[in-house]
């Protein structure tokens, strides 16, 4: 009997997460779907027409991201791995997130240690550190800083990234990475479950520490590789 109910709590999940899913996806789709029909009126300006496009865009990049999370989610298991070098990937990422953060009024701060490698999948590293990077820039609402942080203890190379924002509560913290957990007002809980899924994949660990109103600390360790071949 408990081996039924543990698979009646998968198809649940399944359903649920299949209906959330297609609930996220639907509403861009509409949205694009909306702003090319109006294109077809012969009397729109070019300021308009422009317009449209981008929004049509945006929506469809919007689905693009839900369904992206949802399938590193499903298929957590790496395909193309390779040595990281993870202060490279690192401040590649600090970079790409930097725009972003700067529209939010919210300063990045890093700290690298040298010599540090990690054997993964690069495209979804960095869309696990991009998650909780955009996460912690968004909990911060009136501003403030992000730190990430990389450093070596021992056998094991340890990424923390901070946030000055809103923080958790104890109960917030433990359903982190349950599926449609979210913190946010507009969100699918997708970002973080993906994170969760990433790291297992790669042998990892994810610690939480957060209070209300003083911030968010991701700690993130994994097993080092040796020093043995060159960086990719």
């Amino acid at each position: 009997m408990s081996e039924e109910i543990a698979k009646l709590e998968k198809l649940k999940t399944v359903s649920t997460i299949a209906a959330s899913i297609s609930h996220e996806v639907r509403n861009p789709l509409t949205v694009t779907k909306g702003f090319l029909q109006l294109l077809r009126d012969p009397q729109l300006s070019n300021l308009e027409k422009h317009y449209y496009i981008s929004t049509a865009v945006e929506a469809l990049n919007k689905a693009e991201s839900i369904i992206t999370d949802y399938l590193t989610f499903a298929k957590p298991s790496l395909e193309n791995v390779e040595m990281l070098d993870l202060e490279h990937e690192l401040m590649n990422i600090s970079h790409f997130v930097a725009p972003y953060a700067a529209i939010n009024d919210v300063e990045i701060k890093t700290n690298f240690q040298k010599n540090s490698l990690l054997a993964g999948e690069k495209e979804k590293f960095h869309q696990c550190i991009l998650n909780i990077a955009k996460n912690g820039i968004e909990a911060m609402p009136g501003g403030g800083t992000l730190t990430i942080e990389l450093n070596r203890f021992k056998d094991h190379a340890v990424i923390t990234v901070a946030d000055t924002g809103i923080g958790m509560n104890k109960e917030q913290i433990e359903r982190l990475g349950n599926p449609f957990f979210t913190t946010k007002d507009l969100g699918t809980g997708l970002g973080t479950m993906v994170v969760y899924s990433t790291v297992k994949s790669m042998r990892g660990s994810v610690q939480v520490k957060s209070e209300p109103a003083k911030g968010t600390r991701f700690i993130l360790s994994f097993p080092a590789a040796e020093q043995s071949g060159s960086a990719g």
